[in-house]
């Protein structure tokens, strides 16, 4: 009984999480917003329904599967959006109102030859 409700529980999670990802994706006004709708919920929500799985299957091969689709997930997931974002920045897609992408040249680096290194390191600094 109670493992029957997890997994419904876990499936409900999942389902609610992909409905606000698919309801962001069709509302928000451009690429940004849409990204950041469908990459965080959707990932919740299919993470959650592979957790459902794994709780009705177990550790055999059916719950395993279920865990490395979660593993790979968390993997491919930001890396992907990242990627969605740069290429929409750099085909020139404009943000909204006054957000900019951050000016590389704006941050303020430390002076390379200021850097002490580790291999560099006096004898006697031990």
């Amino acid at each position: 009984m109670i493992h029957a409700a997890v997994v419904i529980a876990l499936i409900a999670v999942g389902v609610f999480f992909l409905t606000v990802g698919t309801i962001g994706l069709l509302r928000l006004p451009n690429v940004y917003n849409r990204m950041h709708a469908t990459s965080k919920p959707t990932t919740l929500g299919t993470a959650a329904i592979f957790l459902a799985g794994f709780v009705e299957f177990g550790p055999g091969s059916e719950g395993l599967t279920a865990l490395i689709g979660i593993g790979f997930l968390f993997l491919t997931v930001p890396t992907g959006t990242h990627m969605i974002a740069r290429a929409a920045e750099q085909i020139g897609v404009p943000f909204l109102g006054s957000v900019t992408w951050p000016d590389p040249d704006a941050v303020e680096r430390p002076d390379p030859d200021e850097v002490e290194r580790p291999d560099e390191a006096e004898p006697g600094d031990d």
